[in-house]
């Protein structure tokens, strides 16, 4: 059965577009989620909203319980993610406010717990395509009938954070062909593959980092400011692409 998760990301943790909402609270064997569950529908779709910095934005990238989240889409029956998330752009042609679909990481992180088989069973979880081909593929197909810029098939750096990289880190990860920087796509990607879950990202090029040397380095504000002002064309893609997903034949996950 069809329903759909979706994590707002950074300015978009609580968006207005389920219908017949209703919230529950649940608890994981890795405790709470971070927000609430917000269920409802999309044009018939069955979703399921959880806010991955709180409804308030409070919580810094490594102290998401990506676990928890996870668990919580997985046991409310969710088959795909779509998660939304800020990066700044590591390539002069990803401006900012362009739209990029990844079908790649890097892990650059080192305190967050990455698996569900920590405890009495080893899995060694396939990631050679960690992202689900078919959604980025449904995702480029809506952006390019909407008329937003966006890129598809490139590689997200997920760094620890909160801090912002230095100049000499953000050179190093241009030079490791990285395309887009962020914090929070490991280890979410990761475990939602764990648990055979068809995942993509919508993620927005809000800055340049700092590699850029005519733009300014970028700050916490400036990547508000970006995401307010793009934040509805990331919705638009939600209720365009959401929809469509029963039409696929998704066979990504084996």
């Amino acid at each position: 059965m069809l329903k759909v998760g979706i994590i707002g990301g950074s300015g978009l943790d609580d968006p207005k577009i389920l219908k017949n909402v209703k919230e529950i609270q649940v608890k994981t064997p890795y405790g709470s989620p971070t927000s609430v569950l917000t269920c409802g529908a999309i044009e018939g779709v069955d979703a399921v909203l959880i806010a991955r910095h709180g409804k308030d934005h409070s919580i810094y990238p490594t102290k998401v319980n990506f676990r928890a989240n996870i668990w919580a889409l997985k046991e409310q029956g969710c088959s795909h993610i779509i998660a939304s998330t800020a990066v700044g752009s590591l390539r002069e042609e990803i401006a900012p406010g362009h739209l990029v679909f990844p079908n790649q990481f890097i892990d650059h992180t080192r305190k967050r717990e990455t698996t569900f088989f920590d405890e009495d069973v080893v899995v060694h979880t396939p990631m050679a395509e960690p992202f689900c081909q078919n959604l980025i593929d449904l995702l480029a197909s809506s952006a390019g009938e909407l008329n937003l810029t966006y890129h598809k098939n490139k590689t997200v750096i997920t760094i620890e954070g909160p801090r912002f990289s230095t100049k000499a880190e953000s050179r190093m990860f241009r030079s490791w062909n990285a395309d887009v920087i962020n914090m929070s796509t490991v280890p979410e990607v990761v475990l939602a593959r764990e648990k055979k879950i068809h995942y993509a990202a919508i993620a927005m090029s809000t800055d340049y980092d700092c590699w850029h040397e005519e733009e300014e380095p970028v700050t916490w504000e400036m990547i508000l400011n970006t995401m307010k002002k793009n934040a509805d064309n990331v919705i638009k893609l939600f209720l365009n692409v959401i929809p469509r997903i029963k039409e696929y034949d998704d066979i990504c996950v084996k």
